[in-house]
Order: structure tokens, then C-alpha cells, then sequence
């Protein structure tokens, strides 16, 4: 299937390492011109070198400060004059829970997690206008199950897709589509991060994979990109407001099967 993303500049917030750069990766495939926005330099470096400087950028940008996100989309548009996509991915699974989190730590949260995805929407909105494109905002199946002692990042990602459907519904006279992806447990930096906080790093991993449907594994950040990429073409060119979940049916199917 041709995507038709060819020459679409999409930008990519977290689009450094783990499922952002699959997105990245996946773009450049598709002869789309991803542009990689990261607070991480060095990685958004040889990222940017691997794919190729004649097909990708970076912007370094930390975007939990609100005038860095308009910076950083200002310059996006400036690379090549347009915007045709965006992927709103940045974030982190910061366990700031009840117990565990103080209210300042919860605010802190959210300004990592969730208030970037409306910063960045808000300055890239006058490109997507003018080229009806698309947003893909990436969420997390915490938003919808729970996962304990990380309150902060639910709550952001719950936002996240609240913010999906009341923007596919804002944008629809401007044709700009608006769709999330919801990924369960995805193999990343930060995961493996994760994983290392525990006594037994392998047993756990068995543990969680165990619990996965389709194939007893992880998803891979390839599948998430898939997903994601078309969601951004106009293959999808009638899909707005809609959740789509690359889990193996970790949310939906019964534990039973497992």
C-alpha cells in the first residue's frame, strides 16, 4: 500500500530514541521528511545523521517549556516551509503516585506529560490549516487501566486522549483529522530503564509478557510507527476522533486467554 506521504514533512516531538524514532524511521521510509524534536542532542544527532540530513532535521528543544515549543515548531515550519503532520510522543512514566508523589510532583507531571501536547498543537496549527493535515497523538493503555502509583503519567495520558477527540471535533471545518495511538508494553529506552528498578529484570519481563494475548511478547516500536503513519496518510482520509490500540489485546482481551 503507498501511503502517499511522500515529501510530507511531519514533525515528531520525543522523536529521538524508542517509539519516536520508529516514527521517525518509518516517515523517512516512506519518503516523508521527519523532523526530530528532543531535548536529548546527542541522539537526535545520530538519529538524524542514520536517516540522512537531505531527508530529516532536528530541533533540540526540552518542551516542557511553553516558548521552546513554539521554537521549536517555528523552525520546523521554516526547514521547508510547510507542516503536513504532527506526533505529539514526548513523555515519561515517572511514577508519581499518591504516596509517592507531593502535589508540586504532580503538577510537574503533567507539564512534562500533557501540557506540551497542547503547546505544540496550538503553534503548528496555522501549518496544518493551511495543508489539512493530520495529528497522531501517542497515549498509553494506563490512561484507560490503571497501573498504580503513577498518577501523574495516567492523568496525562487521559487528557491526551479527551484532548484527541475535542480537537478532531474543534478541527473539523479546517479538515485537520485527529487520532490517537494507544501502545501497551513496548520494548523502549525508557522501559528497559524500568525494568532494570527491579530485583529479577528478566522474571518480570517474563511476567508481563505472560500476560500478553497475541503472541506472548512486547510490540515492537516498528508496529506503533506502522500504526502511526497511517493514521497520517490520506488512507485514513475519513478516520478522525478514533483511538487505535497496538497491544497484542492487552486492554481488551480477557486475562483468562493468557
Amino acid at each position: 500500500m503507498d501511503l502517499q506521504l511522500s515529501g510530507k514533512v511531519v514533525l515528531v516531538t520525543g522523536g529521538a530514541q524508542g517509539i519516536g524514532a520508529a516514527i521517525c524511521r518509518a516517515a523517512a521510509a516512506e519518503q516523508a521528511v521527519p523532523i526530530i524534536v528532543d531535548r536529548d542532542e546527542r541522539a537526535g544527532g545520530a538519529l538524524l545523521e542514520e536517516i540522512g540530513i537531505d531527508r530529516a532535521r532536528f530541533v533540540a528543544a526540552d518542551l516542557a517549556e511553553p516558548e521552546q515549543c513554539r521554537e521549536a515548531v517555528t523552525r520546523s515550519v521554516e526547514f521547508f516551509g510547510r507542516l503536513d503532520g504532527l506526533v505529539n510522543n514526548a513523555g515519561t512514566n515517572d511514577s508519581v503516585g499518591l504516596e509517592r508523589g507531593t502535589p508540586e510532583r504532580f503538577r510537574e507531571s503533567l507539564r512534562r506529560n500533557l501540557l506540551h501536547y497542547y503547546d505544540v498543537t496550538h503553534y503548528a496549527l496555522p501549518a496544518l490549516t493551511r495543508s489539512r493535515g493530520a495529528i497522531v497523538n501517542i497515549a498509553s493503555k494506563v490512561a484507560l487501566t490503571g497501573q498504580g502509583n503513577t498518577s501523574g503519567y495516567a492523568a496525562a495520558k487521559g487528557g491526551i486522549l479527551a484532548l484527541t477527540r475535542e480537537w478532531a471535533a474543534e478541527l473539523l471545518p479546517a479538515g485537520v483529522r485527529v487520532n490517537a495511538v494507544i501502545p501497551a508494553e513496548v520494548m523502549t529506552p525508557l522501559y528497559q530503564r524500568w525494568l532494570a528498578g527491579f530485583t529479577d529484570p528478566q522474571e518480570k519481563l517474563r511476567s508481563i509478557v505472560a500476560r500478553i494475548p497475541l503472541g506472548k511478547r512486547m510490540t515492537k516500536t516498528e508496529e506503533v510507527a506502522a500504526t502511526t503513519l497511517f493514521l497520517l496518510s490520506p488512507q485514513a482520509g475519513h478516520t478522525t476522533g478514533q483511538f487505535l490500540f497496538v497491544d497484542g489485546g492487552y486492554v481488551h482481551l480477557d486475562r483468562a486467554l493468557t
